[in-house]
C-alpha cells in the first residue's frame, strides 16, 4: 500500500463513523498531512453541519496553523463547489492555500461533477484523482446509486427457516431470527433512509419498523397498502417516525403521515422507487413480506440482498421465501443459530 493509499484510507475510516447520520448528503472524510505527520483529520459528522473538509482544518493545533499552507489534503470525494447548506469546500481549501489536494473519487451530484476539482485546479492546486477510488465509490454506494441510477438504493432482507419458510400459512407470527440477529437488523435500519414493507405484513405483524435495539435514527416508514385495509390502531399509525403510506385511492398529508397514490397497472416497483427518489430518500430496505420482494426481485431492482437463515428451525407448512435471479454470494456471517447470507446480482 503506497503513502497516499494509507492516508486515504484513513479518510475512508473517518467518512464511515457518519454511517446513518449524513444521508442524503455522502460520507467524507478527510485527513491533512505535512511531512508525513497528520496534522489534522475530520469527517462529515451530521446532514446540515460541517463538511469533512471545514472539520479537519478546524481541527489543526494552534502551533500547525502555519503548516496548512504547505501541507496535502486528502478527501475521499471531491470537495463541493456550490452553495448548500454550507459554503462551498473548494473555496475554503482555495483560501487556506493548500498547494495539493488527493481525491478518492468524484462526486456524481449535478452541482458538483468535477466542478470543484476544475475550481481547484484553476486556482493552481495540484489535484490527483482515483486513490482508492474503488472503496471510495462502495462506501457512497447509496448517494451513488441514488444520482446516477435516479432511484434509492435498495436492500431486501428477509428471514427464512433452514428449509426456506419465511412465515406460517396461520395468521400466528411465527418468531425465526435470534436476539442478537434482531439487533443487528435494527443496526441496519439505523443506516438507511426508508425502510419497506406490504400490507400483509403490517397486518399480521403489526411492526413499528423503526429502530429500537441500537443507537441511532429510524428510517422513514413506507407501506403498501394498495386498497387501506390496514387499521388505524396499526403501530404504523403511531405518529412517531414519517411515514408514507403507498396505496390508489388517496393523496394526502398529515402530521407525520403521508399518502400517496400508486397506479396498479404499471410497475408497483418502480413508482415507489420514483415516490422515494422524488422525497430525496436515497436507501431502502425492503423487510417484506415475501410477494413484495419478489416484486423487486423480479422487476430486477435491487443492489443487495440480506438473507437470515435459522439453521435449527424447520416447520412442515409455510410460506415459501423469495427466489432471488441471477445473483452472488458475496459472504455468510454466523450468529449463534442463524446465518447471514449477503447476495448481489450477477452482473456478466
Amino acid at each position: 500500500m503506497t503513502i497516499d493509499e494509507i492516508y486515504m484510507h484513513r479518510c475512508l475510516q473517518l467518512a464511515s463513523l457518519g454511517m446513518g447520520n449524513v444521508a442524503p448528503n455522502p460520507m467524507v472524510g478527510a485527513v491533512l498531512v505535512y511531512n508525513n505527520r497528520i496534522i489534522g483529520e475530520g469527517y462529515h459528522k451530521q446532514y446540515g453541519q460541517a463538511h469533512a473538509e471545514v472539520n479537519c482544518i478546524n481541527a489543526v493545533e494552534q502551533n500547525d496553523i502555519p503548516l496548512i499552507p504547505l501541507s496535502t489534503l486528502y478527501v475521499s470525494l471531491e470537495p463541493c463547489a456550490h452553495h448548500g447548506k454550507t459554503p462551498p469546500c473548494a473555496d475554503l481549501i482555495i483560501e487556506k492555500e493548500i498547494k495539493k489536494v488527493i481525491v478518492g473519487c468524484r462526486d456524481p451530484f449535478v452541482q458538483v461533477d468535477g466542478k470543484g476539482i476544475e475550481k481547484l485546479q484553476r486556482a493552481g492546486v495540484e489535484v490527483t484523482t482515483g486513490i482508492l477510488e474503488q472503496a471510495c465509490l462502495e462506501l457512497n454506494k447509496r448517494f451513488l446509486t441514488f444520482h446516477t441510477k435516479q432511484r434509492p438504493y435498495i436492500i431486501l432482507k428477509w428471514a427464512q427457516t433452514a428449509n426456506s419458510k419465511i412465515a406460517s400459512t396461520t395468521n400466528e407470527r411465527l418468531y425465526i431470527t435470534n436476539e442478537f440477529t434482531n439487533r443487528l437488523v435494527h443496526k441496519w435500519r439505523s443506516e438507511e433512509m426508508g425502510i419497506l414493507v406490504g400490507t400483509n405484513t403490517a397486518l399480521l405483524d403489526d411492526p413499528e419498523l423503526t429502530n429500537r435495539l441500537w443507537s441511532g435514527k429510524s428510517p422513514v416508514r413506507l407501506v403498501l397498502d394498495i386498497n387501506l385495509r390496514l387499521p388505524q390502531s396499526s403501530k404504523i399509525f403511531n405518529r412517531q417516525q414519517p411515514t408514507i403510506l403507498l396505496n390508489l385511492l388517496r393523496n394526502k398529508e398529515e402530521n407525520n403521515l403521508q399518502y400517496c397514490q400508486v397506479t396498479k397497472d404499471e410497475n408497483i416497483a418502480a413508482q415507489i422507487l420514483d415516490i422515494c427518489f422524488q422525497k430525496n430518500i436515497q436507501s431502502i430496505i425492503v423487510e417484506g413480506g415475501a410477494k413484495l420482494l419478489q416484486t423487486f426481485i423480479d422487476a430486477g431492482l435491487w443492489d443487495e440482498a440480506r438473507v437470515i437463515t435459522n439453521t435449527e428451525l424447520y416447520i412442515e407448512n409455510g410460506l415459501n421465501a423469495p427466489q432471488p435471479a441471477a445473483y452472488t454470494l458475496s459472504h455468510s456471517e454466523n450468529v449463534f443459530t442463524d446465518r447471514i447470507d449477503y447476495f448481489f446480482p450477477f452482473i456478466s
